[in-house]
């Protein structure tokens, strides 16, 4: 077994933990999101006109993920606050129609959209989803979250500890 000095002992741990502390911040992972879940994409019931609003505001959003709405003979569609507010689907900035659409959150604000069925909106069938960045996260959560990206953060940090316990010991036991 080749033996070490201390002095490179201790820079090859410096180095490898600073190496190990820095994959954080490559690990963030991105989720996709099932619009409306099982039922997809659709007029809500009459009762209900809100249900994707709620839906929305119960998850966490973080630049990177993906909305899917899965739907039949509708569409889809992103578009301003002021478009949302009318449910005016004259200028959309994204439009789908394929009946599995994906929308990729890219930047850490607002997005709305509607249905670009006529009546759909007016019905319901519209939503807000609010994204922030990974930096806005909070580690100790703050909400209810779906998004896969804090079990990879928060499993990272156990994984420091573990990977630390491990230098400490082979420092241990080639130094001594």
């Amino acid at each position: 077994m080749a033996s070490f000095s201390k002095s490179s002992t201790t820079v090859l741990i410096v180095f490898l933990f600073t190496v190990f502390c820095s994959l954080h911040n490559f690990s963030v992972s991105s989720f996709e999101f099932e619009v409306g879940g099982t039922h997809g994409w659709v007029v809500p019931p009459a009762n209900d006109s809100k249900i994707y609003n709620d839906w929305a505001s119960e998850n966490r959003f973080q630049v990177g993920d993906t909305v899917r709405f899965k739907y039949r003979k509708d569409s889809v569609m992103e578009v301003s606050e002021t478009e949302y507010k009318r449910c005016n689907s004259s200028h959309p900035s994204f439009f789908s129609n394929n009946g599995n659409s994906v929308f990729r959150l890219n930047q850490p604000r607002p997005f709305y959209f509607i249905s670009g069925v006529s009546g759909h909106c007016e019905k319901g069938q519209r939503m807000i989803v609010k994204v922030i960045s990974h930096e806005e996260e909070s580690p100790s959560g703050g909400g209810k979250s779906s998004s896969g990206s804090h079990v990879a953060v928060s499993s990272l940090g156990v994984s420091a500890l573990v990977f630390l316990q491990f230098v400490l010991s082979f420092v241990a036991s080639n130094v001594i």
